[in-house]
């Protein structure tokens, strides 16, 4: 019998009448996901261009999935060994075939739940993704339990922009500090390529220090093509409640993600704009952010986040410890919005008993429901 696939990957779908989403067996990467909005269905996840592709033998089988969002416990490349502990890029949970729980269906909306049993630390993460009827929002839970130790984690959500240069607007919640990933991302004799300054501190956007003494602005997106860098900003972990937004002008909408910023303490932006010229990537990885909300110290692995780092010494965390007796549930909100012609970049994001309204940098509001209880939700 011929298993059905999605760009080269076996998968469940579920819908409701305002959102269509793919998650593939294996690795549980989410996407496409279809959100319909008055004037058009948005499709705001990218998918591997080489998704299709017959690859080396040694790709990394997270890089065959590469897709949307996904789950990463631990996250980051993994390649030092943590207390005898060696995990693939990732994660198993971003590579390892999923069980298929339960999809339940309701007068509200409909629940797809998949669980994971992993090896290396045994235990076992459930992943539930929730849609509501009459809204354009993605509801993301995943709940560690039955592991002991230290754990670094976090979503991996990847978009695709239009390929004009800044057609997309990005801001986000108060900056506490932020950070270019502190070695060298890529290099020039791999063929790799890079421009922000490693290691280099910044407090805005706008404002992130190139290696040839200029200024890079990470406000706006595709920009720089050629290259690959990778930051990470960190929030305030005191506050309950933390966002990113990216605004699409032309296309009349806004995608955005909320979150528990003393679960998920920083948000790493990886601007893959054709800067890998190495299988399976080719230079063809263009226009895409990846936003990612984790407890990490930026995506070195495990065993950095768990040591002391230049980041934790800021006070911010970089892994959390799991125990065996408590569960921890990392609960996610994904969203996108219609804008009329002129909204511009995201200013704020403000939640209430029925939603969040977000108002741009010309104080016009946009009005969006959606469960915010959710982000404080119990397993």
């Amino acid at each position: 019998m011929k298993i059905a696939r999605n760009h080269g990957q076996p998968f469940w779908r579920i819908s409701s009448d305002k959102v269509e989403a793919v998650i593939t067996r294996k690795g549980g990467h989410l996407a496409p996901v279809r959100f319909r909005l008055p004037h058009a269905t948005i499709e705001p996840f990218s998918i591997a261009p080489w998704a299709e592709d017959k690859l080396s033998a040694q790709t990394p089988e997270v890089l065959r999935l590469l897709r949307g969002d996904f789950f990463c416990a631990p996250f980051g490349e993994n390649e030092t060994p943590w207390r005898g502990e060696k995990h693939p890029a990732h994660g198993e949970t971003a590579q390892a075939p999923w069980r298929l729980e339960s999809i339940k269906k309701s007068k509200t909306g409909i629940e797809l739940h998949l669980s994971l049993r992993t090896k290396i630390r045994a235990g076992r993460v459930d992943k539930k993704l929730r849609l509501r009827r009459g809204e354009t929002v993605l509801y993301c839970q995943h709940i560690i339990s039955e592991m002991t130790g230290k754990m670094n984690f976090g979503h991996h959500a990847t978009l695709k922009f239009p390929d004009q240069a800044g057609s997309g607007l990005i801001s986000m919640s108060p900056i506490h500090f932020g950070q270019v990933l502190p070695s060298a991302l890529e290099e020039p004799t791999s063929g790799g390529y890079s421009c922000l300054k490693p290691g280099a501190l910044f407090s805005r956007l706008d404002h992130v220090p190139t290696v040839d003494g200029g200024l890079a602005n990470l406000s706006w997106y595709p920009d720089r093509p050629g290259f690959e860098d990778l930051v990470m900003v960190a929030h305030k972990a005191a506050s309950s409640f933390a966002w990113t937004a990216v605004t699409f002008p032309e296309q009349r909408h806004v995608w955005f993600a909320l979150k528990d910023p003393r679960v998920l303490s920083s948000t790493v932006l990886w601007c893959s704009n054709g800067g890998r010229h190495y299988a399976p990537w080719n230079g063809r990885h263009l226009s895409v952010l990846g936003i990612e909300d984790v407890t990490s110290y930026f995506h070195y692995g495990l065993a950095e986040s768990a040591r002391a780092n230049r980041v934790n010494r800021r006070g911010i965390p970089t892994c959390l410890t799991l125990k065996k007796s408590t569960p921890l549930v990392v609960n996610y909100i994904m969203a996108v919005a219609a804008i009329p012609r002129g909204w511009g970049r995201v200013a704020s994001i403000t939640p209430d008993q029925d939603g969040v309204t977000l108002l741009s940098e010309k104080e016009s509001p946009i009005r969006v429901s959606l469960d915010f209880n959710f982000l404080h939700a119990k397993a």
